[in-house]
């Protein structure tokens, strides 16, 4: 029987199968090859999606518009000021109002909470943009990523390297995990996932011919690894007073090229931006003066090698968003 996720949720990779991500990673796939050849897929007109966001972003609101829009769909954006969720009305009146409006809603802010509550009670789709604990949609277009770039996913090994706790770092060990790829979190002992999912993802991993692995050495952490990740130190929503602290942490595990050259031959270097590479943003210039520091978590050559994959995974953002959508909404 073939895969149906009409009328679901896509709340967090822990919900769904390995059969069934795969699905979406080819769904996402096909819906790349519509776009590039410019052949119409209007496969869900007449329906309307609202975005809900408490954090701004860019790749996030323009994949869902662009997707939303390729698929024929009404979309509507509420910026953190035009939504009275959590301030003038519950989250739950928020969903019950909305579900009856929309066909689908997509949560981007805090608590994973949150979101699984505006699920529980909208009756309709929806859909995590990002929360403080996972990261669910970034890693349909990762792996999507990766396999355009291996031609397969099971054994390969992936290292993030910094704050291993992180949203991102979180769904990157349960996406290997379901996958068979091997993840290894490379970081301080301080910043490690916690030792309860960690628990749950090697137990999944075990399922799946693959392993959950934890290092404070950069090194090991590069040795052997097909791919490298990593993420800013201070996340939005973060207050900026950690940025010291991240900074003495976190600089061991800057990415550099002497870690991508430790790599295999081919591997490749992935992030989900925003990207500190350098001092063109308020952020780096502002870092850069008041700790002396011109890059972050990974160097600029690093970013701007050929083996930088970073701008075909964020295009790959929206192919992957397109695909969630219409798996849950046809």
């Amino acid at each position: 029987m073939g895969i149906n996720l009409s009328g679901r949720s896509f709340l967090k990779l822990l919900d769904f199968t390995p059969a069934e991500i795969t699905y979406l990673i080819d769904l996402a796939e096909d819906f790349k090859r519509l776009k590039r050849t410019g052949t119409p897929h209007r496969y869900l007109e007449g329906k309307n999606i609202v975005l809900l966001f408490e954090k701004t972003s860019t790749r996030t609101r323009c994949s869902f518009e662009v997707a939303g829009h390729d698929l024929g769909m009404g979309v509507t954006y509420l910026d953190p000021k035009s939504s009275q969720m959590g301030k003038k009305e519950s989250i739950e009146d928020t969903a019950r109002v909305l579900g009856r409006m929309f066909d689908g809603i997509e949560y981007r802010g805090f608590a994973q909470e949150i979101v699984e509550e505006l699920a529980e009670n909208a009756g309709v789709p929806v859909w995590n943009g990002l929360t403080t604990e996972f990261h669910p949609t970034q890693m349909i277009a990762d792996t999507l990523t990766i396999r355009e770039k291996f031609g397969r996913l099971k054994g390969l090994k992936l290292t993030f390297f910094g704050d291993a706790q992180n949203n991102v770092a979180n769904s990157l060990m349960v996406v290997c995990a379901k996958l068979g790829i091997n993840f290894c979190a490379c970081g301080p002992k301080e910043q490690m996932p916690a030792a309860d999912l960690v628990e749950t993802c090697r137990a999944i991993a075990a399922e799946n011919g693959c392993t959950v692995t934890l290092t404070e050495d950069p090194m090991e952490g590069a040795k052997g690894a097909d791919v490298l990740y990593t993420d800013i130190w201070v996340s939005m929503g973060e207050p900026a007073e950690l940025w010291a602290e991240r900074i003495r942490l976190l600089e061991p595990y800057r990415v550099t090229m002497d870690l991508l050259n430790a790599a295999n031959d081919d591997a490749v270097f992935m992030h989900c931006l925003p990207s500190y590479h350098d001092t063109k943003t308020e952020v780096g210039a502002m870092v850069a003066e008041q700790f002396g520091i011109s890059e972050l978590e990974c160097t600029d050559e690093v970013f701007e090698c050929k083996r930088s994959v970073v701008f075909d995974e964020a295009e790959n953002r929206m192919h992957s968003i397109k695909a969630i959508m219409y798996a849950t909404l046809k």
